[in-house]
């Protein structure tokens, strides 16, 4: 059920919707890439309202390259308003970087930065399906070319799945109730909006956690297992790990602890490389050197959360590709 790709100019055609976005560690992350007059290769790996996209161009030099990508066609239908001919936009995930780049004869970059998880104009806007605080039908899909909605889903899966989707993604202690209670509803009448979800989830959840919402970590876990992002993410992290020039910095920005577990682990695997077995005679200097350096781990500052409270689980990571072994330098 996998709808080709619209160009760039179909995508160009969507009304530029004009949802406030508030871009978390702008300044930080752009600084983190070093790319003042660079005349590298940049990926931006979530385009989004293009706000790391336009200050990352402000200071690249007039050789460079900043190629973005977003499966939302609405970012898309954004990125067109960007008249740079140093830019260039894909309509596909950052898990497929490697594949699109290739096809533009490009095999090495010199930064890249993924911005995980959702906008808030996706959250904002209800005809989305991400919030269960406005009305809506229950989509769910950045990409809403391809793949089922949250809504086909739920019809379908199993309560043992939607249990375990729910558990895993969402870290939620009563999925097997709530999974219990949306099977049992389907078979009244097909669950299709936002607030029918929500009421049934708040229904389901026995203690709620305090200024939080009962549906919270429900709607999160739908929303991450239908965009597949955890899967994204793995590939788009070993993608990166593989185009980056010696040097090159891998800048990632998460906002739960499930993206942030599998971008610290992954970094710290290019910096921990596996050791020989510690009985083998084997010299310091020819143990496995590491592939990455990590750089930093930085937070949004106190008026940054003040100003966008959504920022506020915000943690962006910074690692350095090494050059191998002996390779010339």
């Amino acid at each position: 059920m996998t709808a080709p790709s619209p160009t760039v100019s179909d995508s160009a055609e969507l009304p530029v919707q004009e949802y406030r976005h508030s871009t978390v560690l702008l300044d930080e992350a752009i600084a983190a890439l070093q790319p003042l007059n660079s005349n590298g290769v940049y990926i931006d790996g979530t385009f989004g309202r293009g706000g790391h996209s336009r200050l990352l161009l402000s200071q690249l030099a007039p050789g460079a390259r900043l190629i973005a990508f977003d499966k939302d066609l609405q970012a898309i239908a954004n990125a067109a308003q960007i008249s740079d001919t140093r830019f260039s936009i894909v309509h596909n995930s950052f898990a497929a970087m490697q594949t699109e780049l290739q096809a533009l004869g490009i095999t090495q970059v010199d930064g890249v930065l993924m911005d995980l998880g959702i906008s808030s104009p996706q959250v904002d806007d209800a005809t989305r399906g991400f919030s269960f605080r406005a009305d809506g039908p229950l989509d769910m899909r950045m990409d809403t070319t391809r793949g089922i909605s949250a809504a086909e889903w739920l019809a379908t899966a199993t309560e043992k799945n939607i249990e375990e989707v729910i558990r895993n993604y969402g870290e939620e202690r009563f999925a097997f109730q709530i999974a219990k209670a949306i099977t049992a509803r389907r078979q009244l009448t097909p669950i299709s909006g936002t607030r029918e979800l929500a009421e049934l989830v708040a229904g389901a959840v026995k203690t709620r956690e305090k200024g939080k919402d009962p549906a919270t970590r429900t709607f999160q876990a739908i929303r991450i297992f239908i965009n597949a992002e955890l899967e994204d993410l793995e590939s788009g992290l070993k993608q990166a790990f593989e185009l980056l020039a010696p040097g090159g910095k891998l800048v990632v920005i998460s906002f739960h602890s499930l993206e942030d577990r599998i971008v610290k682990q992954f970094m710290a695997s290019k910096v921990l490389v596996r050791q020989p077995e510690r009985r083998l005679p084997i010299r310091a200097q020819d143990l496995p050197p590491p592939l990455m350096k990590l750089l930093g781990r930085v937070k949004p500052g106190d008026a940054e959360v003040e100003g966008n409270p959504r920022a506020r689980s915000a943690i962006m990571r910074i690692a350095q590709r090494l050059p191998l072994a002996g390779a010339a330098q």
